[in-house]
């Protein structure tokens, strides 16, 4: 063994044996009373448009209570407090003074979770101080920027034993539950190969009309476009990541190992621009920096690859992309079409239609639970998403998505930067559960 070899094996003997120590136990400390009759106080940092879904569906679920909330954009407290009216919900106190106002909200003892949904730079720091304050957090995706703030994520949740969720509704999509079923029940024989990404136009989201983003711009134009002018990565993988890491039992027996990442030219934000604006048009000749079409290839430790596609910068039609190979078939399910073809079973090189396999595998949840999901918004599956969250509160336990599926979900991102940047070089993922990976169970979607 040569010495940066053995050095790497020592690091990581260390991280693997200090695992077995800080393995998070939930810490009761902080949670109200009310918690023991069923009850729960939930508060919320940023209240915008996701925000305001996530406190609505909060609302109107039996055994809670708003007590709080925190955003600087007083357009969004005032629609805040009119659902808490609409409702009929006891009015909640709202923190709007600076940035940091969410600190002050933090120290109430009224707070048993926090669900933050807020631009992506303060989720790390959010979900921290929610976590140290001795209280629940539920983060939006993606939940870190850097493999530092992954790290900040984990550190926290194991330090303090407070749960820390990834919000990723994407995990509780219908198809993506059936398949799921599909996947734990032997459809497919062995798992290969899958694929997912997130290839959706957001043109329109990045930029205002007319052309505007960065400050004075209103929406998620204010922020989410400079990542696209600063980064070269893909900054937001776990839409398509997360469902196929929990079918491969990510974290639970299995981990990702590493990936290699590419990136097309980046000429699509700057064709929109020369069409909207002209070709004089000063974002025209910004530096655009995200290629258009990013593709990461992911190899885990039990062999399968995945391939991750962040396709978010030019004209095209709304697609996660899923595809799922296995020694005994196959399935592609994508938002325009579904299909499914098993050896044995389907006739021989034609696929087969999925709605009957969807039928009779759609998960219990969505059984049961239907018609409340019905209308929550995305499909359903936002209805899921703020469910588990609250159960996992009411119930003190960890949720099914955790603070190591944020982790290492939210790490695709930093690692695709330094792949990209390195020509395509494989950078290894962290192992977040400190070598528990190994003897971690796979949880079910209950």
């Amino acid at each position: 063994m040569n010495t940066t070899n053995r050095r790497t094996f020592l690091r990581t003997a260390t991280a693997a044996g200090a695992g077995m120590i800080l393995t998070p136990q939930i810490s009761k400390a902080g949670l109200s009373k009310k918690i023991k009759d069923g009850e729960v106080n939930i508060a919320f940092i940023g209240v915008g448009g996701r925000g305001r879904g996530h406190l609505r569906r909060a609302a109107m679920t039996e055994g809670v209570k708003i007590t709080a909330f925190c955003d600087i954009d007083p357009i969004a407290v005032t629609k805040t407090r009119k659902i808490l009216a609409e409702l009929g919900k006891p009015e909640a106190e709202a923190y709007s003074d600076g940035e940091y106002a969410f600190e002050k909200m933090l120290q109430r003892d009224d707070i048993d979770g926090v669900i933050i949904a807020t631009p992506w730079l303060w989720h790390t720091r959010m979900a921290v101080a929610t976590m140290k304050a001795g209280k629940y957090a539920a983060v939006e995706v993606s939940a870190a920027n850097t493999i530092e703030e992954c790290w900040d994520l984990v550190n926290t949740s194991e330090e303090t034993g407070m749960p820390c969720m990834i919000l990723e509704n994407v995990n509780y999509r219908r198809d993506v539950m059936a398949v799921l079923n599909m996947v734990k029940q032997g459809v497919f024989g062995e798992i290969v190969h899958a694929r997912c990404g997130y290839r959706h136009s957001l043109l329109n989201i990045k930029f205002n009309d007319p052309l505007k983003f960065g400050k004075g711009a209103t929406g998620e134009a204010r922020w989410r476009t400079l990542h696209s002018l600063k980064r070269n990565a893909d900054n937001y993988p776990t839409h398509g990541l997360g469902p196929i890491a929990k079918m491969l039992d990510i974290n639970r027996g299995n981990r990702l190992l590493y990936l290699t990442s590419t990136a097309s030219k980046a000429v699509g934000l700057k064709d929109y621009v020369e069409e909207k604006g002209g070709v004089n048009h000063p974002y025209a000749r910004l530096p655009w920096k995200q290629g258009d079409v990013i593709t990461s290839t992911i190899k885990t430790a039990n062999g399968e690859t995945i391939i991750v596609t962040h396709d978010c910068n030019l004209p095209r039609p709304y697609s996660l992309n899923f595809s799922v190979q296995g020694t005994d078939g196959i399935t592609d399910f994508d938002s325009d079409h579904r299909r499914i073809y098993v050896e044995g079973i389907s006739e021989e090189h034609k696929w087969s239609e999925f709605k009957a396999w969807q039928d009779k595998y759609d998960h219990p949840l969505w059984k049961k639970y239907e018609e409340q999901a019905a209308g929550s918004g995305h499909g359903g599956m936002d209805f899921f998403v703020t469910r588990e969250f609250i159960n996992a509160v009411k119930e003190q336990r960890q949720p099914v998505l955790d603070v190591y599926d944020a982790a290492a979900w939210s790490s695709v991102t930093p690692l695709s930067e330094a792949s990209i940047a390195q020509g395509s070089s494989p950078q290894y993922f962290p192992d977040f559960t400190r070598g528990n990976w190994i003897k971690r169970k796979p949880v079910k979607f209950e």
